[in-house]
């Protein structure tokens, strides 16, 4: 095993969606934690200290755009890179993903090769 790329914390509340990132980011050589939804995020976010987040919009409970609002508006989250996953693909969704000041946005279905490269290109940028 190699080095690891970097750490990321996957947040979809689709467990198959989930599950699927996770997996194709650690054969990747990214260390993989999970979190159900923008709640349980948060709630982790500070004890996995992830170099990348990939976070779905559309969730119970606290949405991505919510989320990523609290990550980017609190001093100790807000440099981390933040990736959008999500079938919102409207341009004023993208707009307001970036005026959150979300690092990418992708949306579903996505390419699993996309999601590695931008999460590769996030991780390098976060470490160097």
């Amino acid at each position: 095993m190699g080095e690891v790329l970097g750490k990321v914390l996957v947040v979809d509340d689709d467990e198959v969606i989930r599950q699927l990132i996770a997996v194709n980011l650690n054969l990747e050589g990214f260390e993989v934690e999970t979190a159900t939804d923008g709640q349980d995020c948060l709630d982790r976010v500070l004890d996995v200290m992830p170099d990348v987040i990939t976070l779905d919009v559309m969730m119970p409970f606290l949405d991505g755009w919510t989320t990523a609002q609290r990550l980017r508006t609190d001093e100790a989250t807000s440099h981390i890179k933040v990736v959008l996953i999500t079938a919102r693909a409207q341009d004023d969704d993208r707009m307001r993903g970036l005026g959150i000041g979300v690092d990418a946005y992708l949306t579903k279905p996505f390419d699993p090769a996309e999601l590695i490269q931008v999460v590769r290109d996030l991780a390098e940028s976060a470490r160097a």
